[in-house]
């Protein structure tokens, strides 16, 4: 068994066996239907047994599959800061983390786009338990983050996880996206883990760790939906947690998750992608001789960039206004937005719980009092 196969994605050469052995399977049924509406199954399933590169995977049918749900479900997507970018390089994405397969989906339409190299995604193996999800992320140049390990499988499972971001990055030509943190944010709250940031430099080649986050050419990535599809579903945790309660998972609520996200309501989408990480490390260094303190300052760093790059929508300034008892921000929402979204809080919260609309509410706010942390933001 080589170094890797436990978390990494198809090699090109394993795609089209891959493809065989779901062409039939019910959910790509769905999904392909979905797609391409118009044509007869034999059509699609034809043209995926002669697919053989997650490449032309991704063109031919992700691509196609987003494009039909941004349609469906979203008033479409917008795009800064990646003309920035370089064509052939690959960069290291650091982004903040909403929905558990369209961030890195999107991001990878944006890049595809833009003719920039797409990514490989981290995803946690919680989510692909199911064989078909299995084949997909895998399709999708998805790799592993092993869960739920001991302390001293959790040492070796993220030395491998970063050897193999360094083996993507510096020799495959690859870019790689991962999230700021585990799991996604569910309050609205976007903070980088310095844990992240030090599991991704054991992966280091460079006495200094420092000099090794600029050869992986950092990009913090700013994502944000105008409605997140899958508010609601993170209620749960969030009133068990202001209870102080351990929240366990029902057992379906990952695949829920990931069915909402793809098809519930999002209107407006943004995504921008800050500059490389170059001088900002260098000046980092300059200012602090521990590595601790430099994680740290570097942590602090990407949140800066992905707090200033974040689309505020009228739904966080609405939020912001009922939450706070004021009109402050009245000026940038129309009365009818504020009743859809006061018409949404009823329907998916009601009246009579006061925790889980508190909830809500900061969900939707809290990027607004992240933002006021800068100068003239807004």
């Amino acid at each position: 068994m080589q170094k890797f196969d436990a978390i990494r994605p198809f090699y090109d050469s394993e795609v089209n066996e891959a493809l065989h052995g779901v062409a039939n399977h019910p959910m790509m049924k769905t999904m392909m239907n979905f797609t391409f509406p118009e044509l007869n199954d034999e059509v699609w399933k034809e043209q995926l047994k002669k697919t053989h590169s997650i490449r032309d995977f991704q063109c031919n049918f992700i691509y196609q599959t987003i494009q039909k749900v941004l349609d469906k479900s979203s008033e479409g997507l917008t795009t800064s800061g990646f003309e920035k970018l370089e064509k052939n390089t690959p960069y290291l994405f650091i982004s903040n983390h909403r929905d558990i397969l369209l961030d890195t989906t999107l991001l990878n339409v944006c890049l595809f786009e833009h003719g920039l190299v797409m990514t490989a995604s981290a995803i946690g193996d919680n989510l692909v338990k199911k064989a078909f999800l299995s084949t997909l992320a895998k399709l999708n140049r998805n790799f592993l983050v092993l869960r739920g390990l001991t302390p001293r499988e959790m040492l070796q499972s993220s030395k491998l996880l970063a050897e193999y971001m360094g083996q993507l990055l510096l020799r495959e030509n690859r870019s790689v996206w991962i999230a700021q943190r585990e799991g996604r944010t569910k309050d609205g709250n976007d903070e980088t883990n310095p844990g992240v940031l030090k599991m991704i430099g054991m992966g280091s080649d460079e006495t200094n760790i420092m000099d090794y986050f600029k050869k992986l050419k950092i990009v913090p990535v700013s994502i944000s939906y105008e409605y997140d599809p899958t508010d609601v579903l993170k209620m749960p945790q969030l009133m068990a947690e202001a209870n102080n309660e351990v929240y366990v998972k029902d057992k379906n609520e990952d695949f829920m998750t990931i069915l909402s996200g793809i098809m519930g309501t999002k209107k407006r989408i943004h995504i921008s992608v800050g500059d490389v990480l170059d001088s900002e490390i260098d000046q980092i260094v300059a200012e602090n001789d521990n590595s601790n303190k430099q994680i740290q300052a570097l942590a602090q760093v990407i949140d800066d960039s992905i707090l200033q790059n974040y689309q505020l929508w009228p739904t966080n300034f609405i939020a912001y206004d009922i939450l706070n008892e004021t009109n402050q921000y009245a000026h940038l929402y129309k009365e009818s937005e504020k009743q859809l979204f006061e018409r949404r809080l009823e329907k998916r919260i009601g009246t009579d719980n006061g925790v889980a609309r508190q909830g809500f509410l900061a969900m939707y706010a809290n990027p607004v009092v992240s933002k006021l942390k800068y100068q003239n933001v807004i």
